[in-house]
């Protein structure tokens, strides 16, 4: 199963990379698929996963196939092959 992985702003400098092919085996999860991300390459971690509490979402907007995760089954969304998942960071200032 194929899905494309597209980066964002300070996520695309932090991969190396704009856009990422992942080949995967069966279906997974959002959550498996952030993990499998920052696995792979560590610099995202930073730049994707809260470490308090360890959640993948709050540093980044995640859209599949066009919609955001908080309206699909949030980190539960299953990807499927084909599927193209967009990664955008969330900018905080003050």
């Amino acid at each position: 199963m194929v899905i494309t992985v597209k980066l964002i702003g300070i996520l695309r400098h932090a991969a190396g990379a704009g856009e990422l092919i992942l080949d995967h085996k069966g279906t997974i999860s959002m959550k498996e698929l952030m993990g499998e991300l920052t696995r792979k390459l560590p610099a995202l971690t930073r730049s994707l996963i809260d470490t308090q509490p360890e959640d993948p979402a709050p540093n980044a907007l995640i859209f599949v196939n066009g919609r955001e995760i908080s309206i699909l089954n949030g980190l539960n969304t299953i990807v499927k092959d084909g599927t193209e998942v967009v990664l955008v960071p969330v900018v905080h200032g003050g």
